[in-house]
């Protein structure tokens, strides 16, 4: 029997589903007739979600995993129905330390793992599936950073620029097959994360208050959906203006330099 093109039954994997965006954005596609594929690190903090999912009456499983294992994470979702939205939410973050030591390196060697290798394999374990359907949607969770380089995380921008580039060129290859692909770019989110990052943080939004801008985004099929007015606004700019004045801007601003 084939999926009925409404948006009950539909079948929803979320990465990095502990987390403050991906917490909530499970809580809010939450509904009975959606079945919640959620994936993460933390066996405790997922089973919560799961459980507050299902009192809402999804019908929810489990997968908890680490991203930086390929082998596992493709293992997993091989196991997985066909997908109607996948999320890649899960990342990590790192920072040049408070007297401008370097970055670790094998931190950054984890976070490209998670931040950018494994959307890549989660991309080629869907997509045969989506492209044989001729439906489908794929939305990967970068960030305004994705702009422009911040001195005080240099890895975190470099990985969240590769995904926004490889969204948008996914997006440009698989329009015309029917499938949806979008790139996700939020300021400041409220979560542990955001409070490990140093630099100000403008405009600080609650996790539940993204996830209504980003599901909205994501039924009107945005290509981008950046957030919040004006750091967006800001943040693109930085792209656009000379380097050298962008970089002068950021220094202003705190964020070392």
């Amino acid at each position: 029997m084939s999926r009925l093109p409404d948006k009950s039954g539909r079948s929803i994997l979320i990465t990095g589903a502990t987390g403050a965006i991906g917490a909530a954005l499970a809580e809010i596609y939450a509904q009975h007739g959606v079945t919640l594929h959620l994936q993460g690190r933390n066996a405790v903090k997922l089973a919560e979600v799961a459980e507050r999912c299902r009192l809402k009456g999804a019908h929810v499983l489990m997968q908890c995993l680490d991203l930086r294992d390929s082998v596992a994470l493709q293992d997993g979702l091989k196991v997985l129905e066909p997908l109607d939205l996948v999320i890649v939410n899960a990342g990590m973050n790192t920072h040049v330390g408070s007297a401008g030591e370097s970055e670790l390196l094998d931190e950054v060697e984890a976070l490209l793992d998670v931040n950018l290798k494994a959307a890549m394999v989660i991309v080629h374990a869907v997509l045969p599936s989506m492209r044989m359907r001729g439906s489908g949607q794929i939305a990967f969770v970068s960030s305004l950073a994705a702009y422009f380089g911040l001195p005080v995380t240099p890895a975190y921008c470099a990985s969240k620029a590769g995904l926004k580039a490889y969204g948008e060129a996914l997006r440009g290859w698989l329009a015309r097959e029917g499938i949806k692909i979008n790139v996700i770019m939020p300021g400041y989110v409220k979560s542990p994360m955001c409070d490990d990052m140093p630099g100000s943080k403008p405009f600080l939004w609650p996790p539940d208050r993204a996830a209504k801008v980003i599901k909205r985004g994501l039924e009107r099929d945005q290509a981008r959906i950046s957030f919040p007015f004006p750091l967006n606004w800001g943040a693109w700019w930085l792209a656009v203006l000379p380097a050298s004045v962008s970089i002068l801007i950021v220094r202003l601003l705190g964020y070392g330099g």
